[in-house]
């Protein structure tokens, strides 16, 4: 089935049922609405704070569309609700085509270019200082770093508030084990969506990690904070693969890129009073892996899996699945930091001594075709972290290092010194100066 446009149809908020509403729908085509359910009473605000609430929910409006818009791809999208600036136009153009790039690489379509916003040449609006508490939101997303972000900033003293989107197990059980006042927010997609993908709709990947950034900036004036810490690693900016020059990255919403692309758009047309940064941008995953292990409070209840955070309740594992390369890749990491026997314990079984697993801990080394479609850390990081344990004699005998570091010579002739590198290296970051400073002194 093809269609000639996407379009926005209309948004609104709901404040009494404190909701709010998002239609979308193909030119002579399907009809979508989405729903988000704020779960918390908003706090007073003025008649700017409002306009800035406004333009925020147009922005969850417009970049939430991409979940429909995969559907059929056609060339363009237009904004009947509202007219788009060439500014806000070309945000969502990068948006739309790099946090799509993996959904077309599956699916052997070219989406680069293809797809035109609409817009017309009136000037942006003016963004408005709001007065916002000082306050710090970290989303928690269950796995490891979003713990250690909120561990050193709440070690640090900050006035912290949580956030979670949507209600999966490890969400919610690494909130109730930090101790910490929380807000929810509930993404209903429309089900419509669902039946298409079971037909002739297309499907896939979307960033949501960007989708849940527009949500959580809505919730800094609903609920009061004027900081946005994320827990995006420097690994999350490299590309799974490049296909002609371009950039294939399953964690780009993550990305560097994205965060300096959304941080910007919401200064020049929101609001400059809300900072939005990731804490851990600096940290190489193995540090943060390093970190996470001295909370071992945590170990029981946090959870990677992707199986946890299915879109149906009744489908959502309950455990680590132990086969997948989220699983690997944590398991991993921190394999240098957490005893045998208690890593063995939170994953069930040892899977560095599993021989089945061989080629999917190859793969995540760079000893494959290209590193997996998951949100794991960068080749380099796991090859050197590989041979740090093929060098540990707590390590070196179990089935998948033994073999691996036999059969790979690049493994056995690292340098030693680039594991302890991992640890202390700094990447290029937003982090106010404020921040890392508690960032450093927590680590």
């Amino acid at each position: 089935m093809t269609y000639k446009e996407f379009l926005f149809e209309a948004y609104r908020y709901d404040w009494r049922e404190r909701t709010l509403i998002l239609a979308y729908r193909f030119l002579d085509g399907p009809r979508f609405e989405e729903k988000l359910s704020f779960d918390f009473p908003p706090v007073a605000f003025n008649a700017a704070a409002e306009t800035v609430l406004d333009r925020i929910f147009r922005l969850i409006f417009l970049m939430s569309g991409v979940s429909y818009y995969k559907a059929y791809i056609p060339r363009t999208l237009r904004c009947p609700a509202f007219p788009l600036d060439r500014d806000t136009a070309s945000f969502l153009q990068g948006f739309y085509e790099n946090g799509l790039a993996e959904f077309a690489w599956k699916n052997r379509l070219a989406l680069h270019g293809h797809c035109r916003f609409d817009w017309d040449t009136r000037t942006p609006p003016t963004p408005l200082q709001i007065p916002l508490p000082r306050r710090t939101c970290v989303p928690v997303g269950g796995g490891k770093d979003s713990i250690v972000t909120l561990e050193c900033l709440k070690a640090a003293g900050d006035d912290l508030i949580l956030f979670a989107l949507g209600d999966a197990a490890p969400i919610t059980a690494c909130i109730a084990t930090a101790g910490l006042p929380s807000i929810r927010v509930r993404r209903q997609l429309d089900p419509l969506l669902f039946r298409l993908n079971q037909e002739d709709a297309l499907n896939g990947h979307v960033p949501i990690t960007g989708i849940l950034s527009a949500i959580v900036s809505a919730c800094a004036v609903l609920a009061g904070f004027d900081a946005i810490a994320m827990s995006n690693e420097h690994s999350a900016s490299a590309p799974n693969l490049e296909i002609a020059g371009i950039g294939i990255n399953h964690q780009y919403s993550k990305s560097f890129d994205f965060e300096v692309d959304f941080a910007s758009y919401l200064t020049r047309q929101i609001t400059p009073s809300l900072a939005y940064f990731s804490l851990l941008r600096p940290l190489s995953e193995i540090e943060i892996a390093r970190r996470f292990g001295q909370h071992p409070q945590y170990f029981d209840v946090f959870r990677s899996c992707n199986s946890a955070f299915r879109q149906s309740p009744a489908e959502r594992g309950q455990h680590w699945c132990g086969n997948c390369p989220k699983c690997r890749f944590v398991f991993l990491a921190l394999a240098p930091f957490v005893a045998k026997h208690r890593l063995t314990a939170i994953f069930g079984r040892n899977l560095l001594d599993d021989e089945t697993q061989t080629d999917g801990f190859a793969a995540l080394c760079g000893l494959r075709e290209h590193k997996p479609f998951e949100c794991v850390g960068e080749i380099a990081e796991c090859a050197t972290t590989m041979a740090h344990l093929g060098a540990s004699v707590d390590w070196q005998d179990d089935k998948v290092v033994h073999r691996l570091y036999a059969h790979y010579p690049s493994l056995r002739q690292g340098d030693p010194a680039e594991f302890q590198m991992l640890l202390t290296a700094r990447h290029p970051h937003r982090v106010p100066d404020s921040f890392m400073a508690k960032l450093d002194a927590c680590g």
